[in-house]
Parts: C-alpha cells; structure tokens; sequence
C-alpha cells in the first residue's frame, strides 16, 4: 500500500493508479482464493501419481523463490513502473497461493496417516503462527519507524521460515517414528484405524466405519475414489466448511470495524491498539488454544449430532457483532452492546469454537477412512475449508454493505 501510495504522487493521482490502491485488497483476496481451490482439485489428482514429499518440497521451493522476489522488490524503487509492479506482486500472491494450498493439503494428506496427536499438532501450530503474526504487528505499530524497513524483516523472515521448513521436511524420514507411519501409509495392507481416545466412539463403531471397506486395496496410479470419500465425510466436511464460513464471515472485516466505545477519550488503548489487540491478536490467541484443547479433550465424537448442531449454533455470532460498535454504520444505526466487553468476549468466542470445532472436524475426516485413503481424504478435508474460506469471504461483502 506504501508502494501504490508513494507510486500514485508520481503518477499524478491518475484514477488507473488510485483504483489499484483503493481495491487492492479486494484483488489480493480474489488472487490468493481461486487458485487455492483449483489446486485443490489438482492435489487430489496427484495423490497417487506424485508423492507426498516431492509435492511438499516443489511448493516449499516455489515459495522460497517468490518471497525472495518480492523481499528484493521491499528495496526496489518502482515509482516509474508501478502498474507492472502492481502485476508483479499479483502474479506472486497467485503462485504462493497455489503452492502453499498444495503444501498444507499435502501435509494435512500426510499427517492423517499418522496418530491424531500428529494432526491436531500440526493444526494447533498453524493458529500458533496467526498469533505470532498478531503479536509481531502490534510490535511493528509500537516501534517501527520506516515502513520499508519493516517490510524488509517482515519479508526475510519469511524467507527464514521457508528454508527452516525446508530442512525439517528433509530430516523427517530420517526419524524411526515418522518412517514406521509412512511406511504404513505406502503398505497395500489395510488394518482398521482405531480411535486413540475413547471419547471418540466406541472401538466397534470405528471398526464398523471401515467394514465395508474391502481389506487389501492396490495403491495404483489412478485418482482415488472421489465420491465415496465424499460420501462418508459429508457430515464432518460440512462442519469443517461452515465454522470456516461464519469466521472468515464475521473476521476479520466484521471484527475489525468495532471501535472501542471510549475512542474520544483518546487514549492509545482505545484508539491505536484497540482493534490490534481485540480483532487480532485475541482471535488468533483464542483460536490457538480452542485447537490446543483437542490434544486433551476429543468431544462430541465423528458420528455424534452434536458436532453439527454446535457448529450451526455459531450463526448466532454474526448477529451479536453486528450490534457492537461496528463503524461506519449506515442501515443499523443502533449500538446495543455500548461496552468494550462485549466484543472481546465474542471474539474470544469466535476464536475458541472456531479452532476447536474446526480442529475436530479436520481431524476426524481421515480417521474414519482406511489408511490408504487417509492422505486422499485430507486433501479433500482441506477443500472444504478452502470452500469455506472463499463462499465466506464474498458473504462478508455482503454483510458489511448490508450494515
């Protein structure tokens, strides 16, 4: 936004430059959803023609290679250029997007032929990263003072990160635990998955699951079965999708126009860090532990009604932050809830039923598959969400033009 700012003075504020900036998010948004779920649909095609670990590596490079165009890019002066800048930065959220899908689709395929701790860990890390970007932004608002400068360890960061996934991913089969799973995962041989926790279900309901499974299935270079993976994970895919909606409904273009009900008091608190703090940081802390719980407590289980009727109950979210102190507000004028409180209790909400909600329904996807259709399974775990992701982010639109 620097960039297409300083870009627009040079350009003479022409109205090309001023929409790029204007709606720039909006284009980030389109940019980084449709190709997610196109390679979505490539990654279930590929999962037994290319393995596992060549689709994680190749997306970890891709991604690696473009964020070190664009930390390049922090420095490079493009005031004379800005349009071709502005495609540039485009055509990298496209590919990163793309790549990243297929990294987190692949590794969510993976893990689901490791015990549950493995999923729930890998997801609990992913809300654990949300809230080291929250906690790192309010710092960089606190202390930055150029915002190049702030761009470039944002950037290089990233860049660290990637290459430290890099070589993890690389040491990974070198260890005896992870080599058994995945060695099970390759093994034609089908033995029933079992809950590890009772609260899961009974062991004669899992085994009862996959009993129409045949025992031995040949992992061949054909796509695996799509419409009886979908068929068995209906419900929990539409768990999975609709807490996904209501969150990226309500967070963050919702959540992220409450203002602090003592603004005029202008105090810091309630001007500069309020959002950061309340939308931010507290969504992606309670999102985090909401995650974390499921390592202990695994409630409702796969087949309980329960799950869907909690995951419904979150619809009520949408209404109760909409009567905060949404700003600006043209068709609903009227401010119910006039305290701080309230939004940081719904936001605290939010965040804990959609990482524990969510979390179970992710988990549980694979888990009542035969392991050779566990990796198969996540991906299309992951395309719910995806869906979730995109289906909520035009509701938003909506929402937000509708307040």
């Amino acid at each position: 936004m620097y960039k297409l700012q300083n870009c627009s003075a040079q350009a003479a504020e022409g109205q090309g430059i001023s929409d790029l900036r204007d709606f720039f998010e909006s284009y980030i948004s389109i940019a980084s959803t449709v190709p997610s779920v196109l390679c979505l649909i490539g990654n279930f095609l590929l999962v037994n023609r290319v393995s596992a670990t060549v689709r994680i590596l190749s997306s970890l490079a891709v991604m690696l290679t473009v964020f070190l165009v664009i930390t390049v890019l922090v420095k490079v002066d493009t005031s004379t250029w800005t349009e071709f800048f502005f495609a540039i930065t485009i055509i990298c959220v496209v590919i990163i997007s793309a790549a990243s899908t297929i990294f987190t689709s692949s590794l969510f395929g993976l893990s689901g032929c490791f015990p549950m701790k493995n999923s729930q860990a890998l997801i609990s890390g992913q809300a654990m990263g949300g809230t080291v970007c929250a906690v790192t932004s309010i710092v960089d608002l606190a202390a930055a003072a150029d915002v190049t400068d702030s761009a470039l360890v944002f950037f290089v960061t990233a860049d660290v990160f990637i290459l430290v996934c890099i070589l993890m991913y690389l040491i990974l089969p070198t260890l005896e635990y992870s080599r058994y799973y995945m060695t099970i995962q390759t093994d034609s041989t089908y033995s029933p998955s079992i809950f590890p926790n009772s609260s899961l279900g009974e062991e004669n309901e899992s085994q009862s699951i996959n009993s129409s499974f045949p025992t031995k299935r040949a992992r061949d270079k054909n796509s695996p079965p799509l419409h009886l993976i979908l068929k068995k994970t209906a419900v929990l895919g539409f768990c999975l999708f609709y807490v996904f909606f209501i969150s990226i409904i309500i967070f963050p273009s919702v959540s992220s126009n409450i203002e602090s009900v003592n603004k005029d008091s202008g105090s810091l608190w309630t001007n500069k860090y309020f959002i950061p703090l309340t939308s931010f940081l507290l969504y992606n802390f309670a999102d985090w532990c909401g995650r974390q719980i499921t390592a202990w407590i695994q409630a409702p289980g796969p087949k309980s009604k329960l799950l869907p009727i909690l995951v419904f109950l979150r619809t009520f979210l949408l209404p109760l932050f909409i009567l905060c102190n949404y700003q600006p507000r043209t068709h609903f004028k009227t401010v119910f809830f006039k305290t701080d409180v309230y939004p940081t209790v719904f936001i605290t909400l939010l965040g804990l039923s959609n990482g524990y909600l969510g979390t179970l329904a992710i988990i549980y996807g694979p888990k009542i598959m035969p392991k050779e259709l566990a990796e198969a399974t996540g991906v299309v775990m992951t395309f719910y969400l995806m869906l979730g992701l995109a289906m909520g982010s035009a509701f938003s639109a909506l929402v937000v033009h509708l307040i």
